[in-house]
């Protein structure tokens, strides 16, 4: 199947599946943000995961490993992402 076809939430968690995740959740919170200009052109999630790739590395520089695998769902489907990245041992 075509990762196009995939259902949106299937398709953000096969880009994320490199890092290797050891939790995973994903929130839709579209429906909260009904009448938000910025819902008419995307849907709003929050993401929590936790990953060894993420051990020793930044806040930021975390929130960039996940933008670059989600750059193309971010420039249309996606209108806003909330993110909580952990690295294991971390809370």
């Amino acid at each position: 199947m075509s990762e196009t076809l995939l259902p949106l939430e299937a398709q953000i968690r096969a880009a994320l599946q490199d890092l290797a995740p050891l939790d995973l959740h994903l929130e839709d919170q579209s429906a909260a943000h009904a009448g938000h200009a910025g819902a008419r052109s995307g849907s709003h999630f929050r993401l929590e995961m936790r990953s060894a790739a993420f051990t020793g590395l930044a806040r930021v520089q975390r929130h960039r490993m996940v933008y670059e695998r989600l750059d193309a769902l971010m420039r249309g489907r996606i209108h806003a992402l909330t993110m909580s990245l952990l690295a294991p041992g971390e809370n």
